[in-house]
């Protein structure tokens, strides 16, 4: 069961310390990977924000920064189907947020968004061959999962309920992140949008190492060593961290993100930045439209009307359209180095 010894997880990720980086698109650089990996840890680079040739370069940069195992992240959710009457309604509510920063309501706003694994990217784990696979929002399709293994990549996804870690655990993974409602970022729920049931880290932990054969890693809400040390307690054999990370030089952020992080006091779950529920600082946009709203369109389209808003208000220095994702023990975490803060919670 997940109470084991952390000794069977590090021989499985091939890992000196028992500490995942959290993969954060758009925070995680390839230097803060290459810091944790020489750390001991287990560096995650993320997938969602690169194309195919980005994350090639990407792992170029780690690859020539360590040999130590890393995880390649990807998400695995599946493109909404184009709805342009909610588009519409969307824009049409943040209209007067546009007239207030002098932009255009009407504005050609730019592709993009999330990227779901698929071909390409699983051509990008067949030439690279990272040590660890994992995955956001459940698992591939099952001809992809198969390609992933052939690699002899170690697979990992999140879940956020005991349902979700039986189904992972049934189709194979090698060990399941047990997310909290604490974490920071987007939640890996994939069996139920139900936010109001969502479990806390250290109810969920426990009780996904007793339902699972696998080892359980704990993430969200750990910040410093005593929430690791009880996070093994209950169970977890490794714990993933995010948050904390984001204090760290490596982290790609925004100054004006940066600064929140030292001053700021709450967080909430919203769902107003991507279309999909995920936990960051409560700002300006989140107060005012409710932190989850029926208005803001299916995941990742949600984002892109938000983005002019978010330029503007960033280059006067605030953070009112900001997606400032962050976990509930933000305030806990110190600005280190990355590789002093994988030692620091690791207790070496």
């Amino acid at each position: 069961m997940g109470s084991e010894t952390p000794n069977r997880l590090l021989d499985l990720l091939g890992v000196e310390l028992p500490i995942i980086q959290a993969p954060m698109a758009n925070f995680t650089t390839p230097q803060m990977v290459v810091a944790v990996a020489k750390a001991g840890g287990l560096g995650s680079l993320p997938s969602a924000v690169y194309s195919e040739s980005l994350l090639r370069e990407a792992l170029d940069t780690v690859r020539a920064g360590t040999t130590a195992p890393i995880n390649l992240n990807f998400f695995t959710h599946t493109p909404p189907a184009e709805d342009p009457a909610r588009q519409a309604a969307w824009r049409a509510r943040l209209k007067p947020y546009y007239v207030e920063a002098g932009l255009d309501p009407d504005m050609p706003l730019p592709a993009g968004g999330r990227a779901p694994f698929d071909d390409a990217f699983c051509k990008v784990v067949e030439d690279y061959r990272p040590e660890v696979v994992s995955f956001h929002f459940g698992l591939p399709a099952p001809d992809l999962l198969d390609r992933v293994r052939r690699t002899g990549a170690k697979v990992l996804s999140s879940a956020t309920t005991v349902a979700e870690a039986l189904w992972l655990e049934e189709r194979g993974v090698d060990a399941v992140i047990a997310m909290g409602y604490e974490a920071g970022g987007h939640r890996g729920n994939f069996l139920t949008d139900d936010m109001a049931t969502q479990v806390g880290t250290f109810a969920l932990v426990p009780r996904i190492a007793d339902a699972v054969s696998v080892p359980v890693i704990a993430a969200g809400g750990i910040a410093d060593r005593r929430g690791v040390l009880a996070a093994f307690a209950l169970g977890a054999q490794a714990a993933q961290v995010g948050t904390a990370y984001l204090l760290t030089p490596e982290a790609g952020i925004s100054r004006v993100h940066r600064d929140l992080l030292s001053s700021a006091e709450d967080t909430a779950v919203t769902n107003l930045f991507t279309g999909r529920p995920a936990r960051g600082i409560v700002n300006r946009l989140m107060t005012e439209l409710g932190p989850l709203s029926d208005l803001a369109p299916a995941f990742p389209t949600a984002g892109a009307a938000v983005g002019p808003l978010r330029k503007a208000a960033e280059a006067a220095g605030r953070g009112d359209f900001t997606p400032l994702w962050a976990g509930q023990a933000f305030r806990v975490a110190r600005p280190m180095s990355s590789a002093d803060l994988t030692r620091a919670l690791a207790g070496v």
